[in-house]
C-alpha cells in the first residue's frame, strides 16, 4: 500500500518517488501556551514531540519528512516558547522536511527553512497531501491516496459496564466523487480513489468524535467524500465503518 500507518502510532510511512516518507499530521508545537492563556497549566511536552518524531525517522528510515499542517498552533507568526520548538525540531531532523500547509502555520514561511506548500496540497508520486481546512487542489486530488490531516478523529468507545473512553483514530476508505464535482462544477474534475484521515500527532489538540451523534466535521469535503470510511485505532484494529459504530 502507498500509505501505511507505523503500528501503535500517529503516524504512517508514505512511498513516494523513490523515497519513503514519514507522514505527521497536527503537531501544534507550543500548544501549551495557548492552553495557559486559557487557564490550563500543562508543562511543556517540547522535548518529548521532538524525541517522539526522531525516533519514528529512525524505527522507520524514511528519507523524508512530511508534515501534513499545523506544525506551529498560534494562527499568527510564530514567537516565543513555539518558535524556540519549532526552530529546535527543524533543526533535529536530519532529512529534508515538507509542511503541507494548515490554517495554523500562518507565517511560517518567515521563520523556518523548510519547503512548505500551498494550502490545496500538493501530490509527490501516486500520493497527494491536503491539510483539510480547504477544498484539495488539482495537483492533490489527481492522486491514488488522498492524505488528509486536520480533522483529529476520534471514536468514544464504551464497554458493558458504562465505561468510556477515547482513542485517536484513522479514518480511510474510498472516495466519493459527487462532493468534488459538485464544489468545482465540473463533472469531469480530478478524484483520488482513497482517502485516508490521519489522527493528529499531538494528544493535547481536541478532536472530531466521528461517532457521536451531533459532532459536525471540520474538513469542507468530510465526510460526504468518504461517506463509508473504516475507522481503525492506533494499534491496527479495524472498528468498521465509522458512522455504525
Amino acid at each position: 500500500m502507498l500509505v501505511e500507518p507505523v503500528p501503535n502510532e500517529p503516524a504512517a510511512t508514505a512511498t513516494l518517488d523513490g523515497e519513503t516518507a514519514l507522514v505527521i499530521a497536527d503537531y501544534h508545537a507550543g500548544i501549551e501556551r495557548a492552553l495557559a492563556r486559557d487557564g490550563v497549566e500543562v508543562r511543556s511536552r517540547a522535548d518529548r514531540r521532538r524525541q517522539h518524531v526522531l525516533r519514528l525517522l529512525a524505527q522507520t528510515d524514511a528519507d523524508r519528512v512530511v508534515f501534513l499542517g499545523d506544525l506551529g498552533h498560534d494562527i499568527g507568526e510564530a514567537a516565543g516558547v513555539e518558535r524556540t520548538e519549532l526552530e529546535e525540531l527543524v533543526d533535529a531532523i536530519p532529512v529534508p522536511i515538507t509542511l503541507v500547509k494548515g490554517n495554523h502555520d500562518g507565517k511560517l514561511q518567515d521563520v523556518l527553512d523548510v519547503d512548505i506548500t500551498p494550502p490545496n496540497g500538493v501530490r509527490f508520486g501516486d500520493v497527494g497531501f491536503v491539510h483539510g481546512h480547504t477544498w484539495p487542489g488539482e495537483d492533490a486530488r489527481s492522486s491514488d491516496v488522498l492524505c488528509v490531516g486536520h480533522e483529529h478523529p476520534t471514536v468514544r468507545l464504551e464497554d458493558e459496564v458504562g465505561g468510556r473512553r477515547i482513542e485517536r483514530a484513522w479514518l480511510r476508505g474510498s472516495s466519493d466523487g459527487a462532493p468534488f464535482r459538485d464544489y468545482f462544477g465540473d463533472d469531469t474534475v480530478s478524484v483520488p480513489a482513497e482517502l485516508v484521515v490521519f489522527p493528529a500527532f499531538n494528544e493535547l489538540v481536541g478532536g472530531t468524535w466521528v461517532n457521536v451523534e451531533g459532532q459536525a466535521f471540520l474538513a469542507p469535503f468530510l465526510p460526504e467524500a468518504c461517506p463509508d470510511a473504516d475507522a481503525y485505532l492506533l494499534d491496527g484494529t479495524r472498528l468498521g465503518p465509522y458512522h455504525a459504530l
